[in-house]
């Protein structure tokens, strides 16, 4: 069975929307950037050296297949990992190999763990990255999380509120 690994950077308030999420109001876009320092790079190239598949929402998709083919010196497994994408607004892609899951994501995905191949690596993707975690389908979490916090009204894919107790 294929694992599914979540590998996002985060920080401590839950925030791991990014530079290509520059939609919806988010003041903070491309935060990750002003805190990667040489440490950070050599962490994120041992990650993106590891041969796997990637499980991405269409929207995370959309900015990788815009950038990474132009870019892939610096992650040349992005060329030749399949790219499995939660849509349903779309059906195909010239950057290949590509594969489109339409419909009930988490069945969808229970399927794909049952075949054989690398683990898939969820990247970005926060609302499908909720999907799976309320549906037990993320098998480790490789996290990066920043000290830093971005503010509690500022988009966090969805997750879970931490409230004091009284």
């Amino acid at each position: 069975m294929r694992k599914i690994i979540a590998c996002e950077f985060l920080t401590l308030d839950g925030v791991i929307q990014n530079e290509e999420n520059d939609g919806d109001g988010f003041k903070h876009r491309g935060w990750f950037f002003g805190y990667a320092d040489e440490a950070t790079g050599a962490v994120v190239q041992e990650r993106l050296a590891k041969p796997v598949d990637l499980l991405l929402g269409r929207k995370t998709f959309d900015k990788f297949e815009e950038y990474w083919p132009t870019h892939s010196n610096f992650w040349p497994n992005c060329m030749t990992a399949t790219k499995y994408v939660a849509s349903n607004t779309r059906d195909s892609s010239d950057w290949q190999p590509s594969i489109f899951l339409s419909g009930d994501l988490a069945e969808n995905v229970r399927k794909l763990r049952q075949t054989n191949g690398p683990d898939l690596h969820v990247m970005g993707s926060a609302d499908m990255l909720q999907t799976l975690l309320r549906n037990d389908l993320v098998d480790g979490l490789d996290l990066m999380i920043f000290p830093i916090t971005l503010g509690p009204d500022e988009k966090n894919g969805g997750g879970p509120q931490i409230e004091e107790d009284e």
